[in-house]
Formats: C-alpha cells, structure tokens, sequence
C-alpha cells in the first residue's frame, strides 16, 4: 500500500501542556483508521493538525507527497482533506441541501452541478427526504449525518470523522457503520475518531490509541482490546469483539 498521510513527530502544545506530543503515524491510500482514547486524549487536537485548523509546535505533517505542516485550513480542503466536528455547527439560516452545497462550490463553481453534488452527498447518508428542509428541523442525530454529507461533498481523498455516532439510535448506528466501511471502496481513505467502541473497533482494519496526547498502542481491533496498556488507560477491561 502507499501512504496517503504520515505525521513525523507531530506535536501541540498550549502553554506548558503538550495535548499532542511526538505522534509518528502513517495512514494508508484506503486505508479505514480508528482513533480511539478517553476524552482529553488529544484527538480532536490532532484532527485540527492535520485540517490545518491549528499549526504543530513541532514536527511534520505530510499528504498524498506534499508538505502540508504550515498549510491554512482551506489548502488543505482544497487537496482533499474533510472533516466533520462533534458538535455540528450547520448554517442555521439556510436549508439542508444549501448547507452542502456550500461545501460542493470548492469543485463545482456552477449552481446546478454544486446542487447535484450536494443531493447525491445527502442521498448517501440518508438524508434525502430533507434535502430541502430548514435546517432548524432537523434533530441531533440528522445534524450528525448532515456533517458526514457535507464532508462527502468537498469528494475528498481522506475523510476525517469525529465522533459522528453521537446522539444515533442503534439502528442508526448500524446504517452509518455500513456506510463507512465501504468509503474505502470509493476511493475514500477513512480517519475515524469514535467513542462508541463497537461499532468502530468491528470497522476499522486498525486502531491506534492515545493517551494524553502520546500514541501508545496501533494494531489490529483484536490485539487492542486486550492491550494492557490500552485497557488501563480507556478500555477498563478487555473489549470482547464477538
């Protein structure tokens, strides 16, 4: 395989605390990668990293062969990175589909292609019986899938979820989780951030762990869920997979 993003030493620090330190991490061209770790853990730290929402204390973070370390946040949109927040922050005065069609003009300057692109993001997750419903209707759950939507729509080369699980039902959860594991089939390498354990660590074709901002544990699903070090820092216990 070839590698899409490698952080040589990324680190964050904010005064005299490091929330991100010394990471080296390489992720695969369809690749689907879980990032897990108890809060605080320095996750979202490192998502804002590589999205050029925050610049490295130090280190270097390199994607699909270019230098992005100093990048501004919509450089690195526009070569392929998306990313999604835990809290959806939707464009409150605007309809569903005008929310990803804002994410759609990165590549389709044209209103009526930026619109198709936009549905076919929305039909994708779900969402097509809202497509032109204010947003303000839509719940928690439906908020998440709009983020995922507009993430889809910039036709990104990686992907990078934050814990879009949230606030789904279990039927929910299970219609998202399919969906995401066949992301990389479409050419779409996968970085997903998750607390609910089931779901990503029966996904994600390997884990890596942090702990208070350092990297402590990259495997297989199994072999993390009875990593001591692992269960000692988030787990609690061995995470069964059956």
């Amino acid at each position: 395989m070839t590698a899409l993003l490698t952080l040589d030493k990324v680190s964050r620090r904010f005064d005299a605390l490091w929330a991100v330190r010394d990471v080296n991490l390489t992720v695969e061209k369809g690749e689907l990668l879980g990032l897990i770790g108890p809060n605080g853990a320095g996750k979202s730290t490192l998502f804002n990293l590589i999205a050029g929402a925050l610049l490295p204390s130090g280190g270097e973070i390199v994607f699909d062969g270019q230098n992005v370390t100093t990048w501004k946040s919509h450089q690195i949109a526009r070569i392929g990175i998306a990313r999604t927040f835990q809290i959806p922050k939707p464009y409150r005065q605007l309809s569903v589909v005008e929310n990803v069609m804002l994410t759609a003009f990165q590549h389709n300057h044209a209103v009526r292609a930026a619109r198709e692109l936009a549905v076919r993001s929305l039909n994708d997750v779900g969402l097509q019986d809202y497509v032109d419903a204010p947003v303000t209707t839509l719940t928690v759950g439906l908020l998440k899938r709009l983020e995922v939507a507009r993430a889809l729509a910039l036709q990104p080369k990686l992907v990078l979820f934050d814990e879009i699980m949230a606030g789904l039902t279990p039927t929910e959860v299970g219609v998202m989780t399919k969906f995401i594991a066949e992301l990389p089939a479409r050419g779409i390498t996968v970085v997903w951030v998750e607390h609910v354990l089931h779901a990503i660590m029966r996904t994600a074709s390997r884990i890596v762990v942090l702990n208070r901002g350092e990297l402590i544990a990259n495997g297989k699903p199994a072999d993390i869920a009875k990593d001591p070090a692992v269960i000692k820092a988030y787990l609690g216990e061995e995470l069964s997979l059956a």
